[in-house]
């Protein structure tokens, strides 16, 4: 829970960012607040709630999954399903490890980016007040160190897996098998039909 807080907090301001932008950008829709010379209309509220619970949920399921799952089994896990597409020549293992990869440094950026907000905070650089031009500069602030200190992470991460002798185009075996029981596919069942419910959802409605 600790985990999922932190990293709430750690995209509180890309929420307010979003937001901003909206207010912004967004003109339909009853007026919703009229300050003269900046108008906030009900669509853009809607649009930025819209994309923040989407966020909110996102983070959430991937720190939970990520917590609770160890790497090596979520690749696996996500190799199996891909692993009908091997006919048409899909490389499902690379694919499962781009994936696992990418949902194990979801946690991993959120903790850097909250490092580097606070180191920025610290030379003076202020994330909630200022004019738009200041707030694009504080954007940058943390977005240019976050990218240099992402592909730095990904350097070291590639490094790591050669020095290994990771071969992607090499068969690999596994030391423990998983097997499918009926949990698993109850699981599975039921995830299908939320997903088919939101879809039908969103088509109808």
């Amino acid at each position: 829970v600790m985990m999922i807080v932190r990293s709430m907090r750690a995209m509180l301001f890309m929420m307010i960012f979003l937001f901003i932008v909206n207010s912004l950008v967004i003109k339909t829709g009853p007026v919703l607040i009229n300050l003269g010379f900046i108008k906030i209309y009900t669509d853009s509220i809607i649009q930025t709630l819209y994309i923040i619970v989407r966020l909110v949920l996102m983070i959430s399921l991937t720190t939970i999954l990520t917590v609770s799952t160890k790497p090596m089994d979520l690749t696996f896990g996500i190799e199996d399903l891909l692993a009908p597409f091997k006919i048409i020549k899909v490389p499902s293992h690379e694919i499962a490890m781009i994936i696992s990869i990418a949902l194990r440094f979801i946690p991993t950026l959120l903790d850097e980016a909250n490092r580097i907000m606070k180191a920025q905070a610290s030379r003076g650089v202020d994330f909630q007040e200022g004019s738009i031009k200041e707030k694009i500069g504080s954007i940058l602030a943390l977005i240019i160190p976050l990218f240099a200190s992402s592909f730095q992470r990904a350097e070291e991460l590639a490094d790591a897996m050669e020095a290994r002798g990771y071969n992607p185009g090499e068969k690999r075996t596994r030391y423990r098998v998983y097997t499918i029981d009926i949990q698993d596919i109850m699981m599975t069942l039921i995830t299908a039909l939320v997903l088919i419910s939101f879809i039908v959802y969103r088509i109808v409605l």
